[in-house]
């Protein structure tokens, strides 16, 4: 839970001491594929989702919206009092939009200088039927007609021409190093994240004033030379396996989290992280094994 929370207050800007006196409310939200009501293994970080505040049951502030990681967050003008206060999904992209999981009460993690910043626990939205491989989930029946008799022997076997590979499986452990994801005949596995994807829109307000708001992911992978580069492209690549591989050492909330830390901290602190992001996109994960890249060219 310190390691949620503490992605959270990575991820706010940095705001002037004129414009202190502000109330800002954040979170994340989930589609919630198994529709359990309760954060599982098959749940994603769902974007373009629109979140609401409610005091007493009224609105008060409406508006945010979650990135493409999943986070959201309100800005409310003043100091406010939000204790008994909740955060709920009042609209979310299709596909998971069938239903909206149960509104969050709101907790208050720090107050200085005029500032208040409350989270809420983790929100969810949910589809029309639950995946197929949740447990209890019943299979699809088959849309396909019963066979017909056979009337005349089958024709001879024809060949077909070979299909290209499929992409690995989610479950299957890898890690790759950045260069793997430059190639051009890996480009088919850039599926949750793009190559135009911009820093900012990935990591949070913290890296876009760091990095600038027109830097895109696929730049950040050429940094080299230099600590922040490279502790960029080291986080890019890791990010990128995070979304790839459920074996991975780094999830991918701990991703962004680690980069926001880095570049908060010293430099001594962004060397450190900079270096454990290689080391796990090397391969070397938190147990004995080590793990290998498992991207084969798309065609």
């Amino acid at each position: 839970m310190s390691k949620f929370i503490l992605f959270f207050l990575l991820t706010i800007p940095a705001i002037p001491v004129s414009v202190l006196a502000n109330t800002m409310v954040s979170g994340t939200v989930f589609c919630d594929q198994c529709l359990d009501g309760s954060l599982s293994l098959f749940d994603y970080p769902l974007s373009g989702a629109k979140i609401a505040v409610t005091c007493n049951g009224a609105e008060i502030i409406s508006g945010g919206k979650s990135n493409l990681v999943g986070s959201w967050m309100v800005r409310i003008e003043g100091s406010r009092d939000l204790s008994g206060c909740e955060a709920r999904v009042v609209a979310a992209p299709a596909g998971c939009a069938a239903a909206v999981g149960a509104s969050k009460g709101l907790s208050l993690m720090f107050k200085m200088f005029g500032m208040e910043l409350y989270t809420a626990a983790p929100l969810l939205a949910q589809p029309s039927k639950p995946m197929r491989l949740c447990p209890g989930a019943k299979p699809a029946p088959s849309l396909l007609p019963p066979p017909a008799a056979a009337v005349q022997p089958p024709p001879p076997p024809q060949l077909l021409p070979l299909l290209p590979p499929p992409l690995k499986p989610f479950f299957e452990a890898s890690a790759c190093p950045y260069y793997k994801w430059m190639m051009p005949e890996y480009k088919c596995y850039w599926r949750v994240m793009k190559p135009e994807t911009k820093v900012a829109a990935a990591f949070g307000l913290v890296a876009g004033s760091k990095y600038g708001s027109n830097m895109t992911l696929w730049q950040g992978l050429h940094g080299k030379r230099e600590l922040y580069q490279t502790l960029l492209r080291e986080a890019i690549t890791a990010l990128l396996n995070s979304c790839h591989s459920a074996g991975f050492s780094y999830p991918t909330l701990r991703v962004i989290g680690d980069l926001n830390l880095a570049l908060l901290g010293s430099q001594r602190q962004a060397l450190l992280i900079a270096l454990r992001f290689r080391r796990a996109n090397a391969g070397a994960g938190s147990g004995t094994a080590f793990l290998t890249c498992n991207l084969s060219p798309c065609s």
